[in-house]
């Protein structure tokens, strides 16, 4: 069987407050994702452009350093999207994006691979690339043939600094789900996109709707996954918390990393709850440094 997971969406620069100036830090959810993947040793190929600028030169340099296989990646002399990034007194982010005719949401048929001849194991997608047109609808497009050989793994990872009119955000969100075996998403994600709204009867309403798997990360209270015949909750893990920047991009991680070494339909019961507490772990450890730096598979061994 091919454990190779392929992870789409974007990889850019955020600029994190540090000792009183800005810090630029390769980020963005998807790579983020794929960095912790291969430092779990999973084959981890990144789907995204990437700017032969000095930005774009980093990023490749630390993909690369990580063992990211970068085969599927699209080089071009647009420019890097950078992320600037704040913290709350609780180490929290919130990130305004400089987008436009960058590198990075650069996505088209001309290159995107092709799922039939390579047949993945697992698609992991989301973020910003799932909502920043005219790249979002060319990825959609080409993620429902991915889905016909591979589970995709959505993670909505909301941004309503870049989009923030609830309702679109919602439709588009609806969309991604209607083709998503797993969806990881935090409670921040859904009390911004459904307020009001309890938290397990959205899941539920996505299992009905098709997906197996719903994963809700609570911060410092720690993971609830929803599957058609049950809820399966763990505490988190107390930790020094440095920021939050990569926590759920680490949960995510080790989700894909239990279906691409278990099998999708295994998690449910037992299994489930100990490769929940494996993500609890895996993600106060990112949690305890700066920035998005996941923890080596022999961290959490």
């Amino acid at each position: 069987m091919n454990k190779t997971v392929w992870v789409a969406g974007e990889a850019l620069i955020d600029l994190i407050p540090y000792n009183g100036s800005k810090r630029a830090i390769v980020g963005g959810g998807p790579a983020n994702t794929a960095k912790a993947l291969a430092r779990l040793r999973i084959d981890s190929c990144f789907i995204d452009g990437i700017s032969s600028d000095n930005y774009g030169q980093m990023i490749k340099d630390e993909l690369t350093q990580d063992h990211v296989n970068l085969s599927y990646a699209h080089f071009s002399d647009k420019q890097t999207c950078v992320a600037d990034v704040s913290l709350d007194r609780a180490g929290v982010a919130s990130y305004i994006f400089s987008i436009d005719g960058t590198a990075t949401f650069d996505f088209t048929d001309s290159w995107l691979p092709d799922p039939q001849k390579q047949k993945p194991a697992v698609l992991q997608i989301g973020t910003l690339a799932t909502i920043v047109e005219p790249g979002a609808s060319v990825l959609f497009e080409w993620a429902k043939k991915v889905v016909e050989v591979a589970p995709l793994v959505f993670d909505p990872n909301i941004r309503s600094s870049v989009l923030p009119d609830r309702g679109v955000y919602q439709e588009k969100i609806a969309k991604w789900v209607s083709i998503s075996a797993v969806i990881k998403v935090s409670e921040d994600d859904l009390s911004w996109l459904y307020p009001e709204q309890d938290q397990i009867t959205i899941a539920q309403k996505w299992i009905a709707e098709g997906s197996t798997l719903v994963v809700i990360t609570k911060g410092s209270y720690g993971i609830i996954a929803v599957t058609k015949d049950d809820v399966v909750s763990v505490p988190g893990v107390k930790v020094d918390v440095v920021d939050t920047v990569g926590a759920g991009d680490t949960v995510g991680a080790i989700v894909v990393e239990a279906i691409v070494e278990r099998g999708l339909a295994a998690l449910t019961g037992d299994v489930l709850r100990q490769v929940l507490i494996r993500a609890t772990k895996a993600a106060a450890i990112t949690c305890s440094r700066t920035g998005a730096n996941p923890p080596s598979l022999a961290e959490i061994i």
